[in-house]
Formats: C-alpha cells, structure tokens, sequence
C-alpha cells in the first residue's frame, strides 16, 4: 500500500519516475502517529444517519451527533434574570396631564388631543361664539323656486324675495335651470334667533350670462357678468359607412342630433336605400361658452349626397311648436308612415269579425282594442279637430276627431275625458285616459279610424302629406342653406 506524498520526494521506483517529482512511501514505514492521523483524515465522521442505518458509519456518526449535543449543553452559560428599570406609577394631576399627552385609543381611557383643565386664568363664556361668515353651496332642484331655495340654504324669507325680485330684472326665474348652483356667503346674525344676512350670491343664470348679488350697506346690488358665446353651427361631413348611426357619432355629432338626422331622412326615404358610399352632411345649432361649456340646439340642416341624387332638408317654419318642421331645397314638406299608437298598451283585438265576448255572436270589429290599466293616458294618433267628446252608447265615454284628408278617428270607453268638442289636439296630446265605461269587459281602449265615412284597420292606413311653399318663402329658405353650408 502506498500514499502519495508532498512534493519534493522521489519516487522509489527510480529515475524514469524522477520526472514526476513526487514519490510514494509504504503506509506500513509510517509511525504509529501518522497512521492515526491519516486514518483520522481520511474518515467521514459526520455520515448521513438517514442512510445505512445500524451500519458502522452510521453508528460512527451517531455517537458524532452526540458527542457535539452534549458539548454544548456543557458549555452553555446557563439562564440568569436580566434587571429592568419599572416606571413609578403616576396618579393624581400628573396621571391625567400623561393621559392627555399620550397616544392611545380613547376606548381605553385615553384624552388624546384634548386640552388640559381650565386654569385659574380662564373666564366661561356664557354661550359659543359665532363664525363671523358661512360659506356653502345649494343647488336649484327640479320645479323648484330660486326663493325656495335660498331660504331652505339659510337666507330670510324677505330678503330671499329681496334676491328674486333683483334676479327676475336680469333674467326670467322661470329659465334657471334645475341643478344650478349657488354660491352664497352668509354674515354674522345680531341674535340666535334670526336668520343670517345674505353677504352675496353668486351663480349662472344662464349660458351666457353670471349674476354675483353683494351687500351694499343695508341694501344688495347686482352684479351682472355677460359670458362671452359663439354661435357658429356645428358643421360635420362624412361617409356613411357600414353604419350611418355610428358614423356620425364617430364624427362627433350627439347623439340625439343624430337620431333627429336619421328621422328628418326617414321621412323622405326608406333608410335601407342609404348606401355605404354615399355621404352625409349635418348642420345643428352650437353655442361655445369663453368659460369652456358646449351646447348643441336643434338640428337645421340634413343633407345626403348618393351621387346622381342629392337630398337637402331645412328646418323651416314652425309647423308643430318645436321649431318648425325639415322641407327639401325646391321647397317641398313631406312626412310619410302611420299613426302612433295611442295609448301603451297590448293589443287585445284586432279590427274585422270575431266572436263578440259580451253579445256572443260573430259580429264586425270596427276598429282595435288596446289594455291598458285604468287611468293610463290616451294620447291623438294625428293632428285634429274634437268632433264629439261624451257619452255615446256601448263606446262610453268617447271622442272623436277629425282630420285633413276625410279621415276620422275615434276613442271609446274612457274613464275620463280631456277635451271639450271644437277643440284643436296636436298629435301625442292627451284627449282622455282609460276606462271600461260603456260595453266592455275590462279596462281598454277602443280605437276606430274611419276614412270617408268607412271604417278602416287603423294599422294599414298610410298617412302622407306634402306642402309647397311660395317664391318668397322658398327664396329665404335657400338663404338660410347658405348660411347653414358656409356658401
């Protein structure tokens, strides 16, 4: 056996192994020393005791493990008290200046933030101080008064009506609108059982105006701070696309100009012969305030170009309230479809023979009947003229009206009736409300429609009217498309 040495040494084998430049020298040569601390060197005494258990390695490493326990249990220090200072326990004056100083939950007891006990020096006052000013906000809900609101704020009655009487000399009361905010700043009240004087007020009373009201000795003053607008019309042009409704508001037109648009067009055209090429143009009033706000009016032109046909519609005249109704550019007015359901409902029967579920025989159904639950509103279908509003036999209570064109149409079985015979209904007023008066199961409305005399399904009936305007009017409409297009 042999062990491989430092450098230095030679081997024994002789010069052919000089080169190497160590050499090997029999264990057996060794002492007793180095054989032991070469068996020492070349044992593992710290074997992995989750291997070869009961074997002489692990039983090796067993006695290894503990041997080291026991060492260290021998040389630890052992565990001796640590002294600590204790605080001395306060009471008295001193305890409670420590609570209020402390930070600590007052659940526990503690005064955090609160002021010490009064000293010798301090005087009770014999009520609370006011705030020489209050400073806060109100809003003006819906159907509500600006003297309303001023007084739910905190102003008195008289000089609330003092501010309404100033603001109506600026602008109508009635044309504020609902959710205005005002600003008020209320000074110091003589007593406690007064209000506190109105100091001033300040707030849009319109797009372009804002009112400030001061206090001026005994008296308010006001203020008046114009808003500077402009006017220009909104002006968008563009292809239709896949859709005309998303085209248009990707182009930044609102959308109820957009939904008007679409309606002024629908009166001339059916909407599904609207290609993806074609292109539309819209015109819609527009006020843009100096302070940054935007307003969109009504819509006054709506033009779309199909190549070989170009359709222009104005907004002209005052046909129906609202501004007036869209005519074409050689001065034409044409409004096609049917009549809108008079009340919200389900139809129950529908007009021709049925089975009658009163009489019980087949019998002629001249008109519609719509449920509705009682006392909902009954609205005209058209524009017209009341022919007779009162009790007629199995109808109830019943209106009818009369129309351009030898039309007539008729209401029955009311609950309750709104207008009286002679009068004028626009289309969408409402003339009665719901009933089962005369023959009749249950709450519904019976409506005939009745053209030339003859009755008619009111469903099938088209409805089409067209107006000419003359040479001056149409002259003047032509103007406002140039202003409206920027030519």
């Amino acid at each position: 056996m042999f062990l491989r040495e430092q450098q230095g040494w030679e081997f024994a084998g002789g010069a052919g192994a000089r080169a190497f430049g160590r050499q090997l020298v029999p264990l057996a040569d060794r002492s007793l020393y180095d054989r032991l601390r070469i068996a020492a060197a070349h044992t593992d005494w710290t074997p992995d005791l989750g291997q070869r258990i009961g074997s002489r390695d692990w039983w090796r490493g067993l006695a290894t493990c503990t041997a080291l326990c026991a060492g260290a249990w021998m040389l630890a220090p052992g565990w001796h008290p640590i002294m600590g200072y204790a605080a001395p326990v306060e009471t008295g004056a001193a305890f409670e200046e420590t609570r209020t100083q402390s930070i600590a939950p007052i659940a526990l007891g503690a005064t955090t933030g609160r002021r010490m006990a009064a000293g010798a020096l301090v005087r009770p006052l014999a009520e609370t101080p006011e705030r020489p000013q209050v400073e806060l906000t109100a809003a003006l809900a819906d159907g509500d008064t600006l003297r309303n609101a001023l007084q739910r704020a905190g102003v008195g009655g008289g000089e609330a009506g003092r501010v309404a009487d100033l603001v109506a000399g600026a602008v109508k009361l009635d044309d504020i609108r609902p959710g205005t905010v005002l600003s008020l700043t209320l000074g110091r009240r003589a007593t406690r059982f007064q209000p506190r004087p109105l100091e001033q007020l300040a707030f849009r009373a319109a797009f372009d105006l804002n009112l400030t009201i001061r206090r001026s000795g005994d008296g308010l003053s006001l203020d008046r701070r114009p808003i500077a607008i402009d006017r220009t019309p909104l002006r968008v042009r563009g292809i239709v696309g896949p859709s005309l409704y998303r085209s248009a508001r990707a182009a930044g037109v609102p959308a109820r100009i957009v939904e008007g648009y679409i309606k002024a067009l629908a009166a001339r055209m059916s909407i599904g012969d609207v290609r993806a090429s074609d292109t539309f143009e819209i015109v819609a009033d527009q006020a843009r305030a100096a302070t940054g706000e935007v307003e969109v009016g009504q819509l006054q032109y709506a033009g779309l170009d199909q190549g070989g046909r170009k359709l222009q519609l104005v907004r002209w005249g005052d046909r129906d309230g609202s501004g007036g109704g869209f005519q074409d550019a050689n001065g034409q007015y044409e409004q096609r479809g049917g009549m809108g359901m008079p009340v919200a409902g389900r139809v129950t029967s529908t007009f021709g023979m049925r089975m009658h579920p009163l009489l019980g025989f087949m019998r002629m159904h001249k008109g519609m009947d719509i449920g509705a639950p009682y006392g909902s509103p009954i609205y005209a279908a058209i524009d017209g003229v009341v022919q007779f509003a009162g009790r007629s036999g199995g109808y109830g209570n019943f209106v009818k009206l009369a129309h351009p064109g030898g039309l007539a149409t008729g209401y029955g079985h009311m609950s309750r009736i709104a207008v009286g015979p002679g009068a004028h209904v626009r289309r969408g007023q409402v003339i009665g409300y719901v009933g089962s008066t005369g023959i009749s199961t249950g709450p519904h409305l019976h409506w005939e429609v009745w053209k030339n005399g003859r009755p008619v399904n009111p469903r099938s009936l088209s409805l089409s009217s067209v107006q000419v305007l003359s040479r001056e009017t149409m002259r003047a409409m032509k103007a406002k498309i140039g202003r409206l297009l920027g030519r």
